[in-house]
């Protein structure tokens, strides 16, 4: 993982290179946070570090299950590190520099712009081996991380949601545009013996 031109709160360790990120809506269902959480939990058990951009949903629970597992996890901020958004989860900002880092593009004192967002959606993909999508819309950021994940090379699985779900607008998108089928952690614990 390069670290040029990042400011970093906490600490990158080597073996953060081996990381997958967790996405998704900032609305999800109960049967997302229920995978958002399995899947996190799981991988950081088995030692992969989980990237998400700290935002609620989604992103809130990936970070908790993966400090939950005892594992590591980045949280990469569309502000300064110092500038904690949403304003709730400054607790969980803090554990997870304890366990991890918050990374960010920004100067300390950076306010949260919308704009901010797609850098920092491309940061989280650049800094994972897989990004992982577990809920969202068919417009939505999610599929803005997914994209860059693409350009970029970097693996995209996508959680198959109920069909009849708007949540599962984005994985089911994504599944047909060609993105892997990630059904347990398995496939892609399998996927990174493959490529690390």
């Amino acid at each position: 993982m390069s670290t040029e031109k990042l400011f970093i709160k906490g600490r990158v360790l080597k073996r953060d290179r081996q990381a997958v990120a967790v996405v998704g809506t900032r609305t999800p269902t109960t049967y997302g946070r229920e995978v958002a959480y399995e899947f996190s939990y799981k991988l950081a058990k088995s030692g992969v570090t989980i990237i998400s951009g700290l935002a609620r949903g989604i992103d809130t629970v990936a970070h908790v299950a993966a400090l939950a597992a005892g594992g590591r996890t980045i949280a990469v901020l569309g502000s300064g590190i110092d500038v904690i958004y949403p304003p709730e989860n400054i607790a969980l900002a803090k554990r997870i520099t304890n366990s991890g880092a918050l990374v960010s593009f920004f100067p300390k004192g950076t306010n949260p712009v919308g704009k901010n967002f797609l850098q920092r959606n491309e940061l989280i993909a650049k800094l994972s081996l897989a990004v992982l999508v577990v809920e969202g819309r068919r417009k939505s950021g999610t599929l803005s991380t997914a994209s860059h994940a693409a350009n970029l090379g970097v693996e995209v699985f996508a959680v198959p949601g109920p069909v009849n779900s708007p949540m599962s607008e984005a994985p089911l998108y994504l599944i047909e545009q060609g993105a892997r089928v990630a059904k347990s952690p398995a496939d892609i614990l399998e996927y990174l013996e493959s490529v690390y």
